[in-house]
């Protein structure tokens, strides 16, 4: 069939079925036309920790325009997760230290040479040096499989969490009263068959784990790793990043939290995969309100904070967030109690950061 034969065959057909048959996934941007409620949330109802940002501010205008940010949503302090050791994490610091009282910098590990006799000492040493310059914590760590990865300089392949070569980094930082933000695995709908009963499918196949790759843990193995590293090191305080990536079945991360008092987790960039199960999510705020803090990890405009906080605080049904989360999924807001926001949005946060 010629192409002007087919284009006359498609302009003759219902609009509904063209649109079925051209109409990529990836384009589907759905707009909700539900009468509810749009609630602009300007600001947090209370002071404000963010336990999850990065060195997102590239000039010296930029972390101030950012600063009045912050401050304009009641965002008190934000903790800078700079993955960095070595110069690169005290060109950092110098650039942000001198907002001291809104924001605090965190170093990462160094892991080069971490195959090597004596890698331990190195890298105790070198973090000895970062908290001497301010480091007041260390994140963000990341293992999504093939080992810890996101600190520079560098990589760590087949090292992970509960590896005896991390043992003594882990013990150093209890005793200097640096506080661990830990990324492990992903979004479960990443270990998923990329298929049409995958419901994440959208942002799942830009996410996608490779689970054949020879090496690769599975999700379930790395929250071992997470939990086994926990357990060996209670007088160290651990956050479990993006809700320790359990969003599919939160029963899973309040059983890590059952059994070890020195976890915590952070709410950040996951908001989009609770968000759609808003009573279920909302009950488990509400049980574990002391052990989860808040965090953004999406960036430094004011209209990302706002949506944070209408997913916290509103009632509103069925909506959608485009610019920050790429699932089809419709969002729902959390209306958590006052006594929860207090907890999640400060008071939790105060209590990790009171050395």
């Amino acid at each position: 069939m010629s192409k002007r034969l087919l284009l006359l065959l498609l302009l003759s057909l219902p609009y509904n079925i063209v649109a079925q048959e051209n109409l990529l996934l990836k384009d589907y941007r759905p707009e909700s036309i539900y009468n509810t409620s749009k609630t602009l949330v300007k600001q947090a109802k209370y002071p404000t920790i963010d336990f999850h940002s990065h060195p997102y501010a590239k000039s010296e205008k930029e972390l101030e325009e950012w600063i009045a940010t912050m401050q304009k949503h009641n965002i008190e302090k934000s903790i800078i997760l700079t993955y960095s050791t070595g110069k690169q994490f005290d060109s950092i610091y110098d650039m942000y230290a001198k907002y001291g009282d809104q924001i605090e910098v965190w170093c990462g590990f160094d892991y080069t040479g971490h195959n090597e006799k004596g890698w331990s000492k190195k890298a105790v040493k070198e973090l000895e040096r970062c908290f001497a310059k301010g480091a007041r914590g260390v994140g963000e760590l990341g293992d999504k499989g093939l080992g810890l990865f996101y600190s520079k300089p560098s990589d760590a392949p087949g090292l992970h969490m509960d590896d005896p070569r991390l043992q003594p980094l882990l013990e150093r930082c209890g005793e200097l009263g640096m506080p661990i933000s830990v990324h492990v695995a992903d979004p479960y709908w990443m270990y998923l068959p990329m298929n049409e009963k995958n419901d994440g499918l959208m942002n799942a196949y830009t996410w996608k784990v490779d689970t054949s790759k020879e090496g690769v843990l599975s999700h379930e193995e790395l929250l071992t790793t997470l939990s086994n590293a926990v357990k060996n090191n209670s007088g160290t305080t651990f956050i479990a990043c993006h809700l320790a990536n359990t969003s599919h079945d939160l029963e899973i991360l309040g059983k890590l939290l059952d059994a070890h008092p020195n976890l915590y987790a952070d709410i950040s960039a996951r908001y989009a995969e609770v968000a759609p199960v808003p009573r279920r999510t909302k009950d488990f705020f509400e049980k574990y309100k002391d052990r989860l803090v808040y965090g953004t990890d999406m960036g430094m405009d004011e209209t990302m904070y706002q949506t944070t906080f209408r997913i916290l605080e509103s009632a509103d049904e069925h909506f959608y967030a485009w610019d920050y989360f790429s699932y089809h999924w419709p969002l729902n807001g959390l209306d958590l109690s006052d006594e929860v926001l207090k907890k999640i949005y400060h008071e939790n946060g105060r209590k990790i950061l009171k050395r």
